[in-house]
């Protein structure tokens, strides 16, 4: 007698894979491995970024990047000392600025496989300043002075001494020769407002504005329709049978899975989620703890680079994940943090709401 898969899912006995088992060990050689556009970006080129007639700044920002592209697949020339700070000078470092959706990592992830995988290191700000923790400066800077492009994807400075850190990185690679172009929500002379006393760090906040050229590009978040993940919100029961259903798929309690990742250093929550294929989380509840939002961020930036739906159920009286973060987080320093994290997660509860539905349709 073949069993029904139906009921199989829903044997309240059955014990589901949880990310809270986990406890990955990630080689610093991996970490630099792994610096490359994220899947979700992996088949996305200049050709199949489409600007918004709307908004003539997605234009110019493709064209100006088609050029820093053709500038840097030209072959490097050799010579001493003098040529190598003359052709530094020239380096292009470019920084694209605007809202949230409107393509900056699509157009960042695209100038880096139009300059080539072995050309180019590919990060999050987040995953560079775990690298330099795992490998030391002087090593880092070794290894990404190889390359012929950087790109910083969500540059952000929510420190001192990752300001510090990453004037004197960007200082060292631009006079090896190698080409900057970062993403980011917040011009280069404001970054670090809100988050730490600013106007003691201005001179490197504005040593780092100083190198880049600041494209900006104005648009609609193409992800708006699933800012809100009101309609996508499943009952316990229905998040439960879609995991189950489900090979590569795993099922936690928020606060659970928050308590787990306190344990993990984040530059190992894209290793946490090797393997996995759907996310699904019950008891989603406003966090209202600085450090426990924060690493929650880092976990669907991880969700959203690597394509991971998420099915989820609210906790009892709960309004749903636009109620995800604090009033306060999302007027503070951190807002655009949060309200990315906000948007990109709506965008995969979408994708898992949508599995749920087609799994209703077959059964």
């Amino acid at each position: 007698m073949t069993p029904d898969p139906a009921a199989h899912a829903a044997d309240p006995a059955r014990t589901l894979p949880s990310l809270t088992v986990r406890h990955p060990r990630v080689a610093p050689s991996r970490l630099l491995a792994e610096l490359v556009p994220p899947r979700h970006f992996a088949r996305e080129s200049f050709d199949t970024y489409r600007p918004d007639p709307a908004h003539p700044s997605q234009q110019r920002a493709l064209e100006r990047l088609r050029e820093v592209a053709t500038t840097l697949s030209e072959p490097a020339r050799g010579g001493g000392a003098w040529w190598r700070r003359r052709a530094a000078s020239r380096t292009p470092a470019v920084y694209l600025d605007g809202g949230f959706g409107v393509g900056k990592t699509h157009l960042l992830a695209s100038l880096a496989h139009a300059v080539g995988p072995a050309r180019t290191t590919y990060g999050t700000f987040v995953e560079l300043t775990h690298l330099v923790g795992a490998l030391g400066f002087a090593a880092t800077v070794d290894a990404l002075g190889e390359r012929r492009l950087l790109c910083i994807d969500e540059f952000e400075l929510d420190d001192p001494g990752d300001t510090v850190m990453m004037s004197r990185l960007l200082r060292e690679l631009t006079d090896r020769g190698v080409a900057i172009a970062a993403t980011s929500n917040t011009l280069p002379g404001s970054l670090g407002e809100g988050r730490f006393a600013a106007e003691d760090f201005l001179r490197e906040i504005q040593a780092l504005a100083a190198r880049f050229e600041v494209l900006r590009i104005d648009g609609e978040d193409h992800r708006h329709r699933a800012v809100t993940t009101h309609a996508a919100s499943l009952t316990p029961h229905d998040v439960r049978a879609v995991v189950a259903r489900r090979d590569g798929a795993t099922l936690d309690d928020l606060d659970t899975l928050l308590t787990h990742l306190s344990t993990v250093h984040p530059s190992r929550y894209g290793a946490l989620l090797d393997g996995i294929d759907l996310v699904g989380l019950t008891g989603v509840r406003q966090v209202d703890r600085q450090d426990v939002a924060l690493r929650l961020v880092v976990l669907v930036d991880r969700l959203y680079d690597r394509d991971v739906p998420v099915v989820l159920s609210t906790d009892a009286g709960a309004a749903g994940t636009a109620d995800l973060f604090t009033p306060e987080m999302l007027r503070g320093g951190y807002r655009k943090k949060y309200y990315r994290a906000l948007s990109r997660l709506g965008a995969l509860a979408a994708e898992g709401a949508a599995l749920a539905q087609d799994d209703r349709r077959t059964t």
